[in-house]
């Protein structure tokens, strides 16, 4: 789901939600529920959620009910989550730095600005404990 009018008051939103069942990096939602029951309520919270807040989906770039998702550089489906093998192929043909500090700053920022946000997401949608 994409959001087209966010603007700063987005953050004082619900966050009861996240990391429950919810993650929202920018402007971009993802919704992850282990039934299709389950998934019903959790995309009516959240769609009544962004409406109390006056926050809008843009409808031509939503996808829903879909069995796997690609999310920040990670394909995400029912048996887990896995690296998406076309980021794997760019960072493997990512061209040879010709500037020693600014090619690989670039590089090297993109690992920085996701991992902690992989990681999380790894968590929750792994942990076979974890109650919602």
């Amino acid at each position: 789901m994409h959001l087209s009018n966010v603007h700063g008051s987005h953050a004082s939103c619900d966050e009861e939600y996240l990391d429950r069942f919810v993650i929202v990096f920018i402007d971009d939602i993802l919704i992850y529920s282990r039934t299709r029951e389950e998934h019903e309520g959790h995309l009516r919270t959240v769609l009544q959620t962004l409406r109390d807040h006056r926050l809008f989906a843009k409808f031509s770039k939503c996808e829903f009910w879909l069995s796997e998702v690609r999310f920040l550089g990670h394909v995400v489906g029912a048996t887990g989550v896995a690296v998406d093998p076309e980021k794997v192929r760019a960072v493997i043909e990512w061209p040879t730095p010709t500037h020693r500090y600014a090619n690989s700053h670039s590089f090297f920022g993109i690992g920085g600005i996701l991992s902690p946000i992989c990681a999380r997401l790894l968590q929750d949608c792994c942990s076979d404990d974890k109650i919602d």
